[in-house]
């Protein structure tokens, strides 16, 4: 499926950013990786990142956890990849799906250090807990066919920062969703850069969960500010006016868009005259105040 390469790619952008972050701060860091269904190739991609980063891993430990049910042709596909791993890294294959990551996680001594989680499959607050067990823990989740958000849950499961973007094949197979869950905005933002910068011509577009119009949205450097345009306007009439900080953090924590991109679609705004600032004039800094125009003009 189209999507497979886009979570793949994903999931090894994220490892770029993250595993370097680690070696700087840990001395022991767990990933781990959980499918119910195929695993389209995701486990040996990590272990290919991870091989690029050994060097700064040096008297570190880092723990492999994949959760699958490739049996022994997986079995051989981990095996070849560990083989170019250092002792520091240590690879576990467990049999079974995410419902047995908690246990898995216990298992490899996770709680308490770095852990990043990649899960495919239901959403189970359990699991959920289970993978918000590091400090600091970060999740991305995947969900396949129409779902409800998975915001509330990640929240409820101890994740204070959650954005959700739903991939959607050209070729008509069904959408997959996929939310990134941390406690950090500069995780979110990096994580943000590596939504916007997958391979255009993957044969996939994204879909904000939060646009009321459900527009399908090319993937691009600078993506098309329409839909967001909506979404600060409503953000607008729902919480009144707020500073042009406020509206760039509403568009990293609450929208599929990055905090910069929020600028771009407030140029927009005040241009066709549906939102006015406070001062009139000057750079759109921080502190300018933004209003709805009253009546408010579609984007």
């Amino acid at each position: 499926m189209p999507t497979d390469a886009v979570l793949r790619e994903l999931l090894v952008r994220h490892l770029e950013v993250w595993l370097p972050g680690v070696a700087h701060r840990a001395r022991r860091a767990t990933v781990a990786l959980a499918y119910a269904g195929d695993d389209a190739g995701t486990p040996e991609a990590a272990l290919g990142v991870v091989a690029e980063y050994v060097d700064r891993l040096r008297g570190r430990q880092l723990t492999v956890v994949v959760l699958a049910g490739g049996g022994t042709e997986l079995a051989g596909r981990l095996g070849a990849a560990e083989a170019a791993l250092p002792s520091e890294v240590t690879v576990h294959l467990v049999p079974g799906g995410p419902d047995r990551l908690p246990v898995a996680l216990k298992a490899a001594g996770a709680a308490g250090a770095p852990l990043l989680s990649y899960v495919d499959g239901p959403v189970d607050p359990a699991v959920l807990r289970g993978a918000a067990g590091g400090r600091p823990a970060e999740l991305l989740l995947v969900s396949s066919g129409p779902v409800p958000s998975t915001r509330p849950a990640l929240v409820d499961a101890g994740f204070p920062l959650v954005t959700e973007v739903d991939l959607v094949p050209a070729d008509e197979t069904p959408a997959r969703r996929l939310a990134f869950a941390t406690g950090f905005d500069r995780s979110l933002e990096a994580f943000k850069e590596a939504l916007w910068a997958v391979d255009e011509y993957a044969g996939v577009r994204y879909r904000d969960p939060a646009d009321p119009a459900s527009r399908v949205l090319d993937i691009a450097a600078d993506p098309e500010p329409g839909p967001l345009r909506r979404e600060l306007l409503a953000e607008l009439a729902r919480s009144g006016p707020r500073t042009v900080t406020e509206l760039r953090r509403y568009a990293l924590t609450s929208t599929v868009y990055r905090a910069a991109d929020a600028v771009r679609a407030l140029t927009g705004l005040l241009a066709s005259g549906a939102v006015t600032r406070d001062p009139e004039h000057g750079r759109l800094g921080g502190d300018v105040v933004v209003t709805a125009a009253a009546p408010a003009s579609a984007a």
